[in-house]
């Protein structure tokens, strides 16, 4: 059986502006299905790219056994591209077709090998991800971005890499096919590195490795055994902190002892020079023994304060590194029985018969799913809710503070620096405070002061949620559209909590079903071919 490998020695990489990323990573991924996890920012990005040859490292190397096709979170085809460019079948495809044509040059089929039945197995590939309505012909500019997403997986299975690198390549896609993705990778028989903080997703690696500022850290096993792990370390970690406290504290009072019984000592044989009858040379002579001897007591005694400093130093850097995130809930007041929004014989732009009417009554305090397959409506729901679309007839109501967090983060002026949207948007917060706020929900100073457009998808969510949660006035009614997108796990356990204790009306639109099972929903409208079905939240 061939050995398959991708092989990191001694890598490092710097941003042009001289900021360091990551230093010094030694790894092997072997064929194991392995999931590569850890915090927006940290640099998994481009730790995939470094691991796809996609980028060069700054120092260090990497050795791949073979081919890498590699699969990038945003899928951005070229001006005119068509389906087939975007599953990497074209060059196959043309080669073919200049052969059928009576061409017989080498490089065409050299470039085809094996795969003269590469017409047939893309449509294949196409029905089975449920697009067979597509062909190697259409244009791109045609499609969806979650249909975009599944022909480009498509051309993926279709590889003959040796691995695959898809970062984040569940975020577009609706639970049906993140369902169907998870399948297929079970059945991917060659090596597999997915970015992700999908728990689903990564619930099916055979291992978990995390990149910190501490660098590359291997879990053998898929989430649950990676959170256990990391639950577990970090106890330890806190528990070796608190008793290293503990001795220090210990220590301390132990060294002021010391000290004092010489300073008593001292003080004694002063006393006894003063009163006694001894020679000035002796008595000159023992005063400087003693103060030898005290000297090199104190620094004795300043090495051993030292000592226990550092050692608690140590250990608090093995838990501040990894510290909670954190959102402060809005100053919400809850009203159960107050009517916040209201869609009466509301019919919906750009949709079929089937599924553009609908009506909704909400409540303060009631939180919602919305739950359905791409394209079927559900985003255009929020958008009526938050006043941004106009209903084709009926009536909508939205009584209450409204907040709307959509896909795209429209809401970020992505010229303008985090620091300066959140003020805007929380005048009554001191600078302080709002960058106390930023930074426990992760985001650095260096970070809030660069414009938005230049952070990290995660960032700018992050970004995105501090500018709606912390807004003067508070928002009564959030809409939020797959918040969970682009989030890393603690950054979603934050929110996952403060969503929990939100105490206003909400709406979520999400495919990620562990996150909305953590939200303490009450009801779940769900959209089919069928149109709106109203129906309690079953968890």
């Amino acid at each position: 059986m061939t050995s398959r490998f991708l092989t990191l020695e001694g890598v490092s990489l710097s941003l042009p502006d001289g900021r360091v990323v990551f230093s010094n990573l030694n790894e092997t991924f072997d064929a194991r299905p392995t999931g590569l996890v850890g915090r927006n920012g940290v640099g998994k990005t481009l730790l995939a790219q470094v691991l796809a040859g996609r980028l060069a490292p700054s120092a260090g190397r990497c050795l791949r056994s073979g081919p890498v096709h590699y699969l990038a979170q945003q899928v951005m085809p070229a001006a005119g591209a068509r389906v087939a460019d975007l599953a990497g079948a074209a060059p196959v495809l043309a080669a073919l077709a200049r052969i059928e044509a009576g061409g017989c040059a080498a490089d065409d089929f050299d470039c085809i090998g094996d795969r003269w039945d590469m017409a047939q197995r893309l449509q294949r590939a196409l029905e089975s991800a449920g697009l067979g309505h597509l062909d190697a012909a259409t244009p791109v500019a045609r499609l969806s971005g979650g249909e975009a997403m599944r022909v480009s997986l498509a051309g993926a299975m279709l590889s003959d890499a040796d691995f695959l690198i898809l970062d984040e390549p569940s975020n577009h896609l609706d639970a049906r096919h993140r369902a169907a993705l998870i399948a297929q990778l079970q059945q991917w028989p060659r090596g597999l590195v997915v970015v992700s903080h999908d728990r689903a997703l990564l619930a099916g690696m055979a291992r978990t490795v995390e990149l910190s500022a501490v660098g590359l850290r291997s879990y053998g096993g898929g989430y649950a055994l990676y959170a256990a792990q990391q639950t577990a370390e970090r106890e330890q970690a806190l528990a070796e902190l608190e008793r290293l406290k503990r001795e220090r504290q210990q220590g301390e009072y132990a060294l002021r002892q010391q000290q004092e019984r010489q300073q008593r000592r001292e003080a004694r044989g002063e006393r006894h020079g003063k009163h006694g009858n001894q020679a000035k040379i002796l008595l000159d002579r023992q005063k400087e023994r003693s103060q030898a001897s005290a000297g090199k007591l104190q620094l004795q005694l300043e090495r051993q304060h030292g000592e226990l400093h550092a050692q608690v130093r140590d250990a608090a850097q093995r838990v501040l590194p990894e510290q909670a995130i954190h959102l402060h809930p809005p100053a919400v007041a809850e009203h159960r029985r107050r009517h916040v929004a209201v869609l009466e014989r509301v019919q919906l732009p750009h949709l079929p018969a089937a599924t553009c009417r609908v009506d909704l009554t909400l409540q303060g305090g009631q939180r919602i799913a919305v739950v359905g397959d791409n394209g079927s409506g559900k985003s255009t729901l929020l958008k009526v809710l938050a006043g941004q679309l106009q209903p084709l007839a009926g009536e909508c109501r939205v009584v209450a503070e409204c907040h709307y967090l959509d896909q795209h983060l429209a809401l970020l002026d992505p010229a303008q620096t985090v620091l300066a949207q959140a003020a805007a948007a929380a005048p009554t917060l001191s600078d302080a405070e709002l960058r106390m706020r930023l930074a426990q929900l992760g985001l650095d100073a260096d970070r809030i002061t660069v414009p938005s457009g230049q952070l990290s998808g995660g960032e700018r969510l992050k970004a995105a949620l501090a500018i709606l949660l912390y807004s003067d006035p508070p928002p009564q009614l959030l809409l939020l559209d797959e918040p969970s997108n682009h989030l890393d796990l603690p950054s979603l356990e934050a929110l996952e909590e403060l969503l929990r204790g939100y105490r206003g009306a909400l709406v979520v639109v999400s495919h990620d079903h562990y996150f909305l099972q953590r939200l303490a929903l009450t009801d779940c409208l769900r959209v089919s071919a069928q149109g709106w079905q109203w129906e309690p939240w079953q968890g």
